[in-house]
């Protein structure tokens, strides 16, 4: 091949790759009326949401593309409403309730736990890179509960469980705890047992670590036990109208190594080559 036609050869390879690295990775600065249309076009539908955790750096939000077409560099993630006793897993030898009775889709798996006795949010996916940035405590993804406890809870008990309280193993980490202002959650079934002497208080707290079972263990320390517990969110993907036992799918740009020479200038571009 001639020289010249080897490094154009190589440089509109090198300009093609460096195209397909930007799309994996997201939008970086819109640069001409038709890259603005095509970011105003992506971010239409999720004003409030924020960007996944590995796109910082970047000044937009953007949600989780529903029903994207499936490209090299995304992955695949199933958000399912685990309804209450329902084990955390697709398979048991005792005949209980498992994944397996709501999501028919192979090769997924959860990304995290869900005690046996809670319901909410759980993800799925078969991205094993994912499923660890999701589940890492490293990474510190918030995860959102709606709690009923017994008894309603004064500004003192928020205020121990906003500071953190000392349990067992430990002391628990500044947490955000407010009474829940929305509409209260539809009846469990089967419905949580009532005591007509005893009130009961739906609080929303937000962890960024993950013992077992410390929702639980945090309100029964301040004296209002847990009857109820419902996880919401976690990082950017929320539990929505989705009722138990439903899913829907959703497409995300999977985390990336990046090299060296992009930590040291995140803004450069692919040389065109002449």
């Amino acid at each position: 091949m001639h020289r010249l036609g080897y490094i154009k050869w190589v440089g509109y390879i090198k300009l093609g790759l460096g195209q397909v690295l930007d799309t994996i990775e997201g939008p970086r600065f819109p640069e001409d009326a038709a890259d603005r249309a095509r970011m105003q076009a992506f971010t239409e539908n999720s004003r409030d949401r924020p960007l996944p955790p590995w796109h910082r750096g970047r000044d937009i939000t953007v949600a989780a593309i529903q029903e994207e077409r499936w490209r090299p560099g995304m992955s695949r993630i199933y958000l399912l409403h685990k309804p209450y006793h329902v084990l955390c897993q697709f398979t048991d030898d005792q005949g209980r309730s498992t994944l397996a009775d709501y999501l028919q889709v192979p090769d997924v798996y959860p990304a995290g736990r869900l005690d046996y006795d809670s319901e909410g949010l759980l993800l799925l996916t078969d991205d094993g890179a994912l499923i660890h940035h999701i589940s890492d405590p490293r990474h510190k993804l918030p995860k959102q509960y709606w709690v009923q406890v017994e008894g309603t809870p004064d500004d003192a008990a928020l205020e121990a469980l906003r500071q953190g309280v000392t349990l067992k193993d430990g002391p628990t980490r500044p947490t955000r705890v407010r009474r829940l202002t929305r509409p209260e959650p539809a009846p469990r079934v089967p419905p949580v047992r009532y005591r007509e002497s005893i009130p009961t208080t739906w609080l929303e707290i937000e962890l960024r670590e993950g013992r077992n079972r410390q929702v639980r263990r945090m309100t029964a320390h301040v004296g209002h036990p847990t009857l109820r517990l419902i996880r919401a969110a976690i990082g950017p993907w929320r539990l929505g109208d989705l009722q138990p036992g439903g899913w829907r799918s959703e497409t995300v740009n999977t985390p990336r190594k990046r090299s060296p020479r992009q930590d040291r200038n995140p803004r450069s571009k692919p040389r065109r080559t002449r």
